[in-house]
């Protein structure tokens, strides 16, 4: 006797093929959707039952799309995409009436952006409520990804472009930031540098890796003595050992309170950027993304980087706010 199709075919199960395509297991699908992998695994048999056919090859790790899977996923990204159109025209017509809305901000963002940031929103949205959390750019937005977050402005935002927006914001060049009177500008920077003690970003994080990366490709390996992953203590200890270390305009601005303590000069090494982009999950917030990308360059504009040229001499040029954030692939941290 044969088992019936299912007569209905769910959203949520369309969902949940897409987010194991994704994510390659189960458990990942899971995690992504906040659910438990026995529900995940439920969606699937029940989705496989109305296709009448096997939608993932489980022998394979990560776990594939079989022809039949691969057909059923193009016609669920057109359904959630439609769903998520319809949802997006829904919240066009009253987006100041949206509940609440959640960021996940880069922690550089903390000091000089955040504030200004959620006090330009609260003029715009009044009923909305609104709630930030900060970390380093992987973390932050690995929980965007998991939907603990609407939005999220980042150094590493998400690489789907099937599944986001994004919005680059600015980009930032490298420069040393050295305790003051420790260099004399007059003879070779890069020879006095050897001499000094080097204040490394914590590996863990970003920027870490990518300030390390840069070192060695100049065949620059300072002693690992000292190593942070907050901007205020890395600032803070180049200054009490007398060190540098290579940093960012938003570290600085970041630490506003040892910035009198050192000083910006240009990197002897090869040019090294990297930028910061506001990220959403596409269609899910109609316009409002593309409006908090404005909001958020006229901010950094405005305010930040007049700050930026006040406070810390010698960082003019460093920090460069995009004329027009609308979506366009990322520009990753390069080195010139």
């Amino acid at each position: 006797m044969t088992q019936d199709h299912p007569q209905e075919l769910s959203i949520r199960a369309l969902r949940v093929l897409v987010a194991v395509d994704e994510g390659g297991s189960m458990a990942k699908a899971a995690e992504r959707l906040g659910a438990s992998p026995a529900a995940i695994s439920q969606q699937i048999t029940n989705l496989e039952a109305f296709a009448g056919t096997m939608l993932l090859d489980r022998s394979e790790r990560p776990l594939r799309p079989t022809p039949a899977g691969a057909l059923m996923l193009s016609h669920a990204r057109k359904v959630l995409m439609a769903v998520a159109d319809a949802q997006a025209q829904m919240m066009e017509l009253n987006l100041a009436a949206l509940p609440q809305l959640r960021f996940a901000v880069i922690d550089d963002f903390d000091a000089s952006v955040t504030p200004q940031f959620v006090a330009a929103l609260h003029r715009a949205f009044p009923k909305t409520a609104l709630s930030a959390v900060s970390g380093r750019s992987d973390a932050i937005t690995a929980a965007f990804v998991a939907r603990e977050a609407d939005v999220v402005v980042t150094g590493l935002p998400p690489d789907d472009p099937s599944a986001y927006d994004v919005f680059p914001l600015l980009t930032e060049t490298f420069a040393v930031v050295a305790a003051r009177e420790c260099l004399d500008t007059t003879e070779p920077v890069l020879d006095q540098l050897r001499l000094l003690p080097f204040v490394h970003h914590n590996e863990k994080m970003p920027i870490g890796r990518l300030v390390e990366q840069h070192l060695r490709r100049h065949r620059f390996a300072p002693e690992r003595r000292f190593s942070f992953e907050a901007s205020r203590s890395i600032l803070a200890m180049v200054g009490q050992v007398g060190g540098w270390t290579l940093g960012t305009p938003l570290n600085i601005l970041d630490a506003t309170r040892f910035a009198p303590d050192v000083v910006v000069l240009p990197s002897p090494f090869t040019r090294l950027t990297r930028g910061v982009s506001l990220a959403a999950r596409r269609g899910e917030l109609g316009s409002l993304p593309a409006q908090l990308a404005e909001i958020l360059c006229g901010i950094l504009r405005d305010l930040v980087v007049p700050e930026a040229e006040r406070l810390i001499p010698g960082s003019a040029g460093l920090l460069k706010v995009l004329e027009d954030p609308a979506p366009a692939s990322v520009l990753p941290a390069r080195e010139s």
